[in-house]
């Protein structure tokens, strides 16, 4: 069984090393084998002094592997023997906060290391069944009834950028609908927020890659099949505070069975500071399993406080 602290020698019994007497010394080393050894404790040892046992704390003390007896020996005296009896009880008590993580075998529930990533079906977890304390798989207890899993959320910081992509490691077979939710801010005023996908890291941007339609405010509207990337939203203007807000649901991404479409909401604040919304959607021209998404404005970078959070659809 595991220990707190040091773990007791039990029945291991050693007899030390003949020790030579020195005139007019009282501490010795004692070895066992030629290497030095610590008793446990001066009361689990047999030491005989000219053929008398010794009493220990009175007749002698231990400090590490050296005894002191109690007065310095002299010519003529003799260390019959010290016999090692181990410590068959006590465990002792250590300090408060003196049990490292270090001193613990690896099977002890310590806490010490943090689960950076969500639990596999078969990581256990420790429940407490009407008092008793039982391990689970997570499979069990899980919320299998999520459907929205939240993968990243990206925050433009320090300086704009051109774009905000989610490359492989987010786009994968794990999920054929993926959702966006978005707050952009563009850097130029009248920026008009798009999506691009890409297929081996390589994105589509051809004239007719893309086709969308959408309906818009002031009852715009528009049906066109050859683009180079799918709107998202009107117009947006750069004043402090205009921004193109909503979500996006995007099928089919990760599959060539069918053709990767979306479908946008989007409210905005127009160049003339009124508000402007669009309902539309489009698609990809060509069925392909793509592996990436690029959010971008048409005429600039992507300003400082936008932010987009992308969540994989589970059912």
């Amino acid at each position: 069984m595991p220990y707190i602290g040091k773990q007791p020698t039990v029945g291991n019994f050693q007899v030390c090393d003949a020790i030579s007497v020195v005139n007019g010394q009282a501490a010795y080393t004692m070895q066992v084998g030629g290497s030095n050894v610590e008793p446990e404790n001066a009361n689990h040892m047999l030491v005989s002094l000219n053929g008398v046992l010794q009493k220990p704390g009175s007749s002698f003390t231990i400090s590490g592997s050296t005894i002191t007896f109690a007065s310095n020996l002299a010519t003529g005296d003799v260390i019959d023997f010290i016999t090692l009896l181990g410590d068959t009880l006590n465990t002792g008590a250590p300090s408060d906060d003196t049990v490292t993580a270090a001193k613990l075998n690896n099977d002890i529930i310590s806490g010490q290391t943090a689960l950076t990533s969500a639990p596999d079906d078969t990581d256990e977890f420790l429940v407490s069944d009407a008092g008793v304390l039982k391990r689970i798989d997570y499979s069990y207890i899980k919320d299998s009834g999520a459907t929205h899993i939240k993968l990243i959320t990206t925050t433009v910081s320090g300086s704009s950028v051109s774009s905000i992509d989610f490359d492989s490691t987010y786009i994968t077979s794990t999920y054929t609908n993926y959702m966006l939710v978005f707050n952009l801010f563009p850097v130029v005023d009248n920026g008009t927020p798009l999506v691009r996908f890409s297929t081996s890291g390589t994105f589509a941007t051809g004239s007719s890659d893309y086709g969308h339609a959408f309906y818009g405010d002031g009852g715009t509207d528009e049906n066109d099949n050859s683009r180079s990337s799918i709107e998202m939203g009107g117009g947006v203007g750069n004043a402090t505070g205009e921004v193109a807000s909503g979500h996006a649901l995007i099928m089919g991404i990760a599959t060539d069975t069918m053709f990767t479409t979306m479908v946008h909401n989007t409210s905005n604040k127009t160049t003339s500071s009124l508000h402007g919304y669009r309902v539309g959607g489009g698609s990809r021209n060509t069925r392909a399993a793509n592996d990436g998404i690029r959010i971008f404005f048409d005429n600039g970078n992507i300003n400082v406080g936008s932010k987009v959070t992308l969540y994989g659809i589970t059912q």
